[in-house]
């Protein structure tokens, strides 16, 4: 069979992490000379890269499933393969309930994409699932998120057995890349012209303990700096108990890398922390957020929290929401407790109400936009700079972030640019004089 006169389409879904995953699996599928099509309408083969992180994220996944699945039935679609969290935690389910599925492929399998694909157009069934602890990390991959921004994952895995989480049983225990091996993937997107990379793992932050026995990951990030030239360094998913001053002292004095960092506490109360199995208390926590602002002026910080988790009372959460008010974080974003078989906190008792978690969700929420509107408009009249992403059409205003807005998930910067000059291409520089705010988003133009 000709591969070229074959189609593949890709859903990818969940976290950065997942999509490098799917980077991975579209190069490999590209080197064996298979057509890679945005459409699945006219692909012969979907691949269905899922996340099954909390309940909605499952939702998510089976819902796509099933989408695609209709135009097997419905138009040209031969095959479908599920890949990802969903299949490595649900193998034997996926085959029984949706049997449209053609194919199943493990998180430590993504090389067995090509045997899959072979399979799938034989009307065989195929499934694959190698032990995610020993298979190789990285790989050449076909970015997707533009020229300009590029994620770049330095390790897999995770030993932190946080009470609620799935991920450890997922996708296996923390493994770190070689700097030498992080270090020639960022060059390799410093060619293609990635002006922002996005450091990424599930805990960042305990990148390099288990190959050279310490915390490594400011030594990562200056082996980075001096093997390009690219101009923003971003650091996401870093756990409080592991910022070492080293780190602060990099993040501090390298130009290069943002004065940004995502940090994820889930709480503030020691009842609920213990009861999570996180590392470090509440002290823990009000410590490291206190060093990073006083250390680093002008420092963001994301937060991710989560309300309604297993004997949470009302001391607890209202102690969660003092501490929002007190810490006037950046960024946040919040989760209600997803219960979540497999763990330990699936057995505890005094599980929460729905409503009860909905309610707690809301409250943190709104106190959260009163913070962002108070950061936003302190921002009006000040000049920033921007990142171009792209041009929105339906609005006829180019958009991008600063170096305060991760990709995906923070604040949009929209500009128009000064009366006759020329088209900003994506991955330009610009600096943008803030006039308005609508919602969380902020609007500007283009100063010299």
């Amino acid at each position: 069979m000709n591969n070229n006169a074959i189609k593949i389409g890709f859903v990818s879904l969940g976290c950065s992490k997942n999509l490098m995953d799917t980077e991975v699996m579209l190069a490999r599928l590209a080197n064996a000379g298979y057509a890679i099509t945005p459409d699945e309408t006219e692909a012969d083969v979907v691949i269905i890269n899922t996340c099954a992180f909390i309940e909605s994220a499952k939702k998510e996944s089976i819902d796509n499933i099933l989408d695609i699945a209709w135009l097997k039935e419905h138009e040209n679609l031969k095959a479908i393969i599920v890949t990802g969290c969903l299949a490595e935690r649900y193998r034997e389910e996926i085959f029984k309930e949706i049997p449209e599925v053609d194919a199943l492929i493990g998180v430590g399998s993504l090389d067995k994409i090509e045997d899959a694909v072979a399979a799938v157009l034989s009307d065989e069934k195929f499934s694959a699932f190698d032990d995610k602890n020993e298979c190789a990390l990285g790989g050449e991959r076909i970015v997707t998120t533009g020229e300009h921004m590029a994620y770049i994952k330095v390790a897999e895995g995770c030993d932190n057995k946080c009470t609620y989480c799935a991920i450890p049983g997922i996708r296996g225990k923390f493994r770190s890349r070689p700097i030498e091996d992080i270090v020639a993937e960022a060059k390799e997107l410093e060619d293609l012209g990635v002006k922002e990379l996005n450091i990424i793992a599930q805990d960042t932050s305990r990148y390099g303990v288990d190959i050279y026995g310490e915390y490594s990951l400011a030594k990562l990030v200056r082996a980075i700096t001096d093997a390009t030239n690219i101009p923003w360094i971003r650091l996401l998913y870093c756990y409080p108990d592991k910022i070492t001053a080293d780190l602060i002292a990099e993040m501090r004095d390298n130009e290069r890398v943002v004065k940004y960092i995502d940090l994820p506490i889930q709480h503030i109360s020691n009842n609920v922390l213990r009861r999570m199995n996180r590392h470090g208390d509440g002290a823990v926590i009000r410590d490291v957020v206190k060093r990073l602002r006083e250390e680093i002026p002008g420092i963001v910080i994301r937060t991710t929290v989560m309300v309604g988790f297993p004997g949470e009372t009302e001391e607890d959460f209202n102690e969660l929401c003092e501490y929002i008010k007190e810490a006037q974080f950046d960024r946040l974003g919040a989760f209600t407790y997803s219960r979540e078989e497999d763990t330990p906190a699936y057995d505890f008792e005094d599980q929460i109400d729905e409503q009860t978690k909905q309610e707690r969700y809301d409250i943190i929420m709104r106190e959260q936009l009163h913070i962002m509107e108070k950061k936003n408009e302190a921002l009006i009249g000040k000049t920033v700079k921007v990142l171009c992403e792209a041009y929105d059409v339906a609005a006829e205003t180019y958009f991008g972030r600063s170096t305060s807005d991760a990709p995906d998930i923070d604040t949009k910067i929209y500009f128009r640019p000064e009366i006759g000059k020329k088209r900003i291409a994506p991955g330009e520089f610009v600096n943008v004089k803030i006039d308005d705010v609508i919602d969380c988003d902020l609007i500007g133009n283009i100063v010299r």
